[in-house]
């Protein structure tokens, strides 16, 4: 169990204090699963070595976790041959490239960590670089994973110039795929940025309500929506129209709940596709890969809880400067913003919250 207490005063700090749980002993590896359409990608690759300078990253083996015995389990070997489409999964989708590869570690081991049913947890890693699986493999000898190839040419001419450059990578256009990359049977998926730890269960997120909604995330009616979106996006009808009978708010997309089913049902990658198109004739926005989902989703998005999303802690998109929790509990911390982590951490200049990332971190060598 975790928890966190905050301090204020003129110069805030975050102490974390972790209790842990019985100690969950090891079991059997359970092989990786491999996407059929990455194979080809994956032979014409150079095999992964720990002197590759591409990746330029050496992990730690994460300890093994396993399901405590109130989890509900179905017999092993009819649970192997689902594989992915076994129905008592849950099923987290996160990105992963070299740049934030880091981050992508650090967030699966605090998923597992703190998973009541950690076994029970499927992960779907999104790439478009073919030599990260290895790596995987190495941290989480016994994780439940696949890899799909998201190839950048899908969205490389939909992509405008953004704030920030890291915003106009292919890959965070990758979240409007998981309808098509997954498999028909996952009828529903988290969506986690590679810049967060979560400390609390992941099913207990897995568990949202969508109600008849697509997507769920926490919501911040606060903030200034309008500043998401050009001046002439609102003075042109055609454009702020959307809007129209819906009470939008901003919602982050680090963190998503997904129906698929109801994704797919409604074409909503096609309607995603269609105001990026719209952006890079009329500039409508200045953002990366938010907008369009707002434009699409912002006023019809099933409410989560704001614990599952503490975002923001990265600062601004142009000086990444140090910023406090917001009030509440913590069910997730995430660095959005300029400034990440294991950056800071590195340049030996952290930000006072970037210590309650660091115990999840897994990379250099093994003590």
């Amino acid at each position: 169990m975790l928890w966190i207490m905050r301090f204020s005063g003129f110069f805030s700090a975050a102490m974390l204090m972790v209790i842990l749980s019985p100690s969950l002993q090891s079991f059997p590896p359970a092989e990786a699963i491999r996407s059929s359409h990455l194979d080809f990608h994956l032979r014409q690759s150079v095999p992964l070595s720990l002197s590759d300078s591409h990746t330029r990253f050496l992990f730690r083996r994460s300890p093994s976790y396993r399901n405590a015995e109130q989890c509900s389990s179905s017999d092993s070997k009819f649970s192997g041959r689902l594989g992915v489409c076994d129905p008592s999964l849950v099923h987290v989708a996160i990105t992963l490239d070299v740049e934030y590869l880091r981050g992508s570690i650090a967030a699966v081991n605090s998923i597992l960590q703190h998973s009541l049913c950690p076994e029970s947890v499927f992960f779907h890693f999104l790439v478009s670089e073919t030599n990260l699986e290895a790596v995987v493999r190495s941290a989480f000898p016994q994780l439940k994973f696949k890899v799909y190839y998201f190839n950048p040419a899908i969205v490389q001419n939909l992509i405008s110039t953004s704030v920030r450059q890291a915003l106009e990578q292919p890959l965070n256009y990758a979240r409007n795929y998981l309808a098509e990359l997954l498999e028909p049977c996952v009828r529903r998926v988290i969506y986690l940025d590679s810049d967060l730890v979560v400390v609390d269960d992941i099913s207990k997120l897995w568990r949202t309500n969508l109600g008849f909604r697509t997507i769920g995330a926490p919501e911040y009616c606060h903030a200034n929506f309008s500043k998401y979106f050009t001046s002439r996006f609102w003075l042109d009808k055609r454009f702020s129209g959307t809007f129209l009978g819906r009470k939008p708010c901003y919602f982050n997309t680090g963190v998503m709940v997904i129906d698929l089913v109801k994704w797919r049902r409604a074409s909503y990658t096609k309607r995603i596709e269609r105001w990026m198109e719209i952006q890079k004739n009329d500039r409508i926005y200045e953002l990366g890969s938010l907008p369009p989902f707002l434009l699409v989703f912002a006023g019809d998005v099933a409410p989560i809880e704001h614990r599952w999303n503490q975002h923001g802690l990265g600062g601004d998109n142009v000086k990444g400067s140090c910023r406090n929790l917001h009030a509440g509990p913590v069910s997730l911390l995430h660095w959005s913003g300029s400034g990440k982590p294991w950056m800071r951490l590195d340049s030996k200049n952290p930000c006072p919250l970037d210590s309650l990332w660091a115990p999840y971190d897994l990379y250099g060598h093994s003590h």
